[in-house]
């Protein structure tokens, strides 16, 4: 064989493993924006806690102990929320729990509410339910994690990169209304709870390797954080845990196979931020 013609079977090699690659990239987000439009998981009923306390429907408050004495979580949201692309299903809620109990903490997972492909909508609207009332009353740190699902499925033109490249605007159309809702949420979770912690998962960046949606996605998210940020600051023990940075640089290393939920090194590293939070 001649030497260019060598060459230009490895040049063809490469560019089509290229092409592979990248197709399998964006299949991944399909497959991740399949579960926020056909979520899986049922509604939450007071028999599906996974903690140590069953809900009974008893709507009645109940005093909760500080941080100090003793640490009694309940997880509220989406598919984060449950731990969803952890290997082992811990997510950042067991992780949380399981960590301050190594630091001799005394701590218990009381609920955990995740589920998959849940929006701010359907959070707010399970705020009525008589068992995750009482579910969130037996708490005094409240994890939650929802946004992600409203923002993205917005931005319709992540099934359609080959058409079009969208913009942070394009891919927040959702975000007046999201934030909107969300300050329902954690007004409605204080009233339902006054004295509990309640920390906000900030959103990172799954598409920061993906040349088209690196930067659009990065002014997406730092823009939905900055707004969380303003509503949380107004409120009373709350707090936005960040992990834009934990995961800018380490996608390859802390997402899963979906290319989009985190995988049990990275919910690891978001539990440990939220431990070191509450130090």
């Amino acid at each position: 064989m001649k030497p260019h013609a060598s060459s230009s079977l490895i040049w063809r090699i490469t560019s089509i493993a290229s092409i592979v690659a990248t197709v399998l990239l964006i299949g991944g987000f399909v497959y991740a924006i399949k579960d926020v439009v056909n979520p899986v998981g049922s509604t939450y009923s007071a028999s599906e806690s996974d903690g140590t306390t069953q809900t009974t429907g008893n709507s009645a408050a109940s005093t909760v102990p500080p941080l100090s004495d003793g640490v009694r979580v309940v997880a509220l949201g989406d598919s984060l929320a449950k731990g969803t692309g952890d290997d082992d299903g811990s997510g950042f809620v067991r992780r949380t729990v399981d960590l301050l109990q190594q630091k001799g903490v005394s701590a218990k997972l009381v609920s955990n509410l995740g589920i998959n492909g849940q929006k701010t909508e359907q959070v707010l609207s399970s705020l009525d339910q008589a068992g995750v009332k009482h579910a969130l009353q037996q708490a005094n740190l409240i994890l939650l994690s929802v946004g992600a699902n409203d923002l993205f499925n917005g931005g319709e033109a992540l099934g359609n990169l080959q058409q079009q490249t969208p913009d942070a605007s394009q891919m927040l159309k959702n975000a007046p209304e999201t934030a909107a809702r969300l300050k329902q949420i954690l007004t409605r979770l204080r009233e339902i709870n006054p004295d509990a912690q309640i920390i906000y998962l900030g959103l990172y960046n799954p598409f920061g390797d993906l040349q088209e949606l690196r930067v659009p996605g990065n002014q997406a998210v730092t823009s939905w954080n900055t707004s969380v940020m303003d509503i949380i600051n107004k409120q009373p023990h709350m707090m936005l845990i960040p992990t834009f940075d934990l995961f800018q640089n380490n996608l390859n290393q802390y997402l899963s196979s979906d290319h989009f939920h985190p995988n049990g090194t990275g919910y690891e590293q978001i539990a440990e931020r939220v431990v070191q939070s509450l130090q």
